[in-house]
């Protein structure tokens, strides 16, 4: 699994060789140590849900195991997106929930995410105090008898759900037809029936599942297909979901793909317009295109930025009481209708301001303008020696002396592989490529 069991959102891994079953029920049984309260007469539960994939119900039984072992009743909520979990956890006031998925990777990975007490994300102190259990060799004396967990599903986990989505949605969503590509993941039933509970037309792809076909050229990672289909069916926009559906990105009506940055500018401009910004700020990535910061800028919104990772976005909202945040990829997050990214949430408050205010999705889009972005990964030995090189260093202030205003670079050694990226944005695509290049190739001579 690594030197470090958790990665940036939970243990995740080729199901059945990395992450085993044994491995699944030891990290079970030393969450419920750390997290549990196992023994006393009134210990709470704990969710547990997955997402469609085969390896899911060989590492939910694991799992589950491994709560009943150290006591601890679960509450089984079968295959529900990602932020299903963390609402239920908190709405069946659950000592943490388990999210069984690898999100947006392939059938064969597979992972498990767990949510603190209320649906929170753990941070970094809780996941090494599970690990150091889960590491150690300390003996401690397991229940017996009555003491033993119990196993029960939960038939209403998915009624619950949706009657929370349904009231986020203050305007009727009548008179949108929308295609949505469910990835064959978690979203297949749940995300269609909240979009026509409120109000719109539903057009469903990739809504089948079958425990081997989630991903599978299809979803938020592969959206061609999705825009041939709104092109098809002249829907007005389409949705696209993730494997366990806590991404969405969006395609309008002419096809254009309208990515987590467009979808978090309009979703911003409007709270700000309603006066529920608050703070009037809006919190993203470092990767967020330069052209989200000049909208944000120009609107009187004030952009706060935070290393790539959706748990990073999740911290700065909490310190900060913010109301909106996300990342490019499609993780967005409202803190006042859920404690992680939703990707059927999104789709709803998205078509909710197209309803609302009767315009077409590219039409609201266009309150950013995307600057063309190039994106160069470089191999190198050493990633954080390469990426503080002067010659690197002097490479990036040439670059943003070049661009000034007008563009940006981002340099990063990547956070999973021997890799330095070479990110730059500028006014055309000629520009940003030959500019990423020039320093790419810098980065590569230093490696050699």
């Amino acid at each position: 699994m690594g030197s470090r069991l958790f990665g940036t959102d939970g243990v995740r891994g080729r199901a059945n060789a990395d992450l085993t079953p044994e491995i699944a029920l030891r990290l079970a049984a030393a969450t419920a140590q750390v997290l549990g309260t196992p023994g006393t007469s009134d210990h709470p539960p704990v969710v547990v849900g997955r997402d469609p994939r085969a390896s899911g119900e060989m590492l939910e039984a694991a799992v589950c195991a491994g709560l009943a072992a150290e006591g601890i009743d679960a509450i089984r909520v079968g295959v529900v997106p990602t932020p299903a979990v963390a609402f239920l956890t908190a709405d069946y006031s659950a000592a943490f929930g388990v999210m069984i998925s690898a999100s947006h990777n392939p059938m064969p990975d597979n992972g498990i995410k767990i949510f603190g007490p209320g649906g929170h994300k753990l941070d970094d102190a809780v996941e090494d105090e599970i690990e150091t259990v889960f590491s150690g060799d300390a003996v401690h004396t397991r229940p017996t008898g009555a003491g033993v967990g119990r196993l029960r599903d939960a038939p209403d986990a998915a009624h619950r759900y949706l009657a929370h989505l349904a009231e986020q949605v203050t305007h009727p969503l009548d008179g949108l037809t929308v295609v949505v590509d469910c990835a064959n993941g978690s979203a297949s039933q749940l995300g269609p029936q909240a979009y026509a509970a409120a109000g719109a037309t539903v057009i469903e792809i990739y809504s089948d599942p079958d425990g081997l076909n989630i991903n599978d050229g299809c979803g938020s990672t592969h959206l061609g297909k999705l825009q041939a289909a709104v092109l098809e069916h002249g829907a007005d926009l389409g949705l696209a979901h993730d494997g366990d559906a806590d991404r969405c990105l969006a395609v309008d009506s002419t096809g254009a793909v309208v990515d987590g940055d467009i979808i978090m500018a309009i979703l911003a401009t409007a709270m700000f317009d309603a006066g529920r910004l608050i703070d009037n700020v809006l919190v993203a990535t470092v990767m967020s295109n330069l052209g989200l910061h000049i909208a944000m800028r120009d609107a009187g919104i004030t952009l706060r930025t935070t290393a790539v990772g959706d748990r990073y976005v999740l911290e700065e909202l909490r310190a900060g009481g913010y109301s909106l945040g996300g990342e490019q990829s499609g993780h967005i997050v409202v803190p006042g209708a859920g404690t992680t990214g939703d990707g059927v949430l999104t789709g709803l408050l998205l078509m909710e301001q197209m309803a609302r205010s009767g315009r077409r999705l590219a039409d609201l889009g266009s309150v950013m303008t995307v600057l063309p972005q190039e994106l160069i990964n470089v191999s190198v030995a050493d990633k954080h020696a390469v990426a503080q090189a002067i010659s690197v260093k002097q490479a990036v202030a040439d670059a943003e002396s070049e661009l000034g205003d007008h563009g940006r670079v981002l340099l990063r050694p990547s956070g999973t592989e021997q890799l330095v990226r070479v990110m730059v944005e500028a006014p055309t695509p000629e520009a940003a490529r030959g500019t990423a290049e020039r320093i790419a190739d810098v980065v590569a001579a230093v490696s050699k």
